[in-house]
């Protein structure tokens, strides 16, 4: 069980709800049994809260818990695809239906592809949320030398594209990576040397990295390593909003698809 925004969300509705159904059911019936014919008495204001929230809650739960929950990118791990400060919609339903805090499937829907940007939770700290790049499926060998990646013997291709300007990380090197069917921009640091990775993603796992390959604490790293499959929260999809002072907002990225 996991004690987040979610397992807030569930006790709120489970508490409004209960309420609300005593006082319909039980209290309401007695005060009316004791008022005057015709009168009705008033309301507690307990009640009152409850009627009124519950339905409001009701919905934010479900539409979180199983079509889409917001997110806002807290590093720059994910650059250039994603700024800090980048405010995220995360599809959860591409994956499969979850219940909320007990995060169990209840419904298959589809598996985590090579190339997607995935929300998962932290295995050491599963209230912490990281998002990454799904580079390796269960069963793969990975390895990472040099900063370049190789999945099952085969080097994924890389094209440099140009110098990156901007956002804390001017000079450093772009490129264009495919993962699969899956092209996407990276970015290297000219100093910083490659952090090597050589191992098989057991089954029921998988590896994650960051887009900013010089600059992620990601699936190479023995603090996050491979992520299991129940602690994937979804698929990140689209930028809804930027807003990271002094630069905030940055009104071209709202609406951006994410790939």
């Amino acid at each position: 069980m996991i004690f987040d925004f979610s397992f807030v969300l569930v006790l709120a509705t489970f508490v409004t709800g209960l309420i609300w159904a005593a006082d319909a059911w039980f209290f309401r019936p007695r005060r009316l049994a004791r008022g005057r014919a015709g009168a009705l008495p008033g309301e507690p204001v307990l009640v009152e809260y409850s009627r009124s929230f519950f339905p409001i809650i009701l919905v934010v739960l479900l539409i979180r818990s199983f079509l889409f929950e917001p997110f806002r990118i807290p590093s720059d791990s994910m650059m250039p695809t994603l700024l800090d400060g980048d405010f995220i919609f995360v599809n959860k339903f591409t994956y499969g239906l979850r219940l909320p805090v007990a995060n169990t499937e209840f419904v298959a829907l589809g598996e985590p592809q090579r190339g997607d940007v995935i929300v998962f939770r932290l295995p050491s700290e599963p209230s912490t949320n990281y998002i990454k790049r799904l580079v390796g499926l269960p069963g793969d060998h990975i390895v990472v030398r040099e900063k370049r990646v190789y999945v099952n013997g085969q080097l994924q291709p890389v094209t440099l594209d140009g110098v990156y300007e901007g956002f804390g990380h001017t000079g450093w090197q772009l490129a264009l990576e495919r993962l699969g069917a899956v092209p996407h921009r990276v970015l290297y640091s000219p100093d910083r040397p490659s952090y090597d990775f050589d191992d098989v993603v057991p089954e029921g796992h998988y590896f994650m990295m960051g887009d900013n390959r010089d600059n992620s604490r990601d699936s190479r790293f023995p603090e996050v390593g491979f992520i299991p499959a129940d602690l994937v929260v979804g698929k990140a999809v689209v930028i809804w909003m930027n807003w990271n002072l002094p630069n905030a907002p940055l009104w071209s990225r709202i609406g951006d698809s994410i790939h």
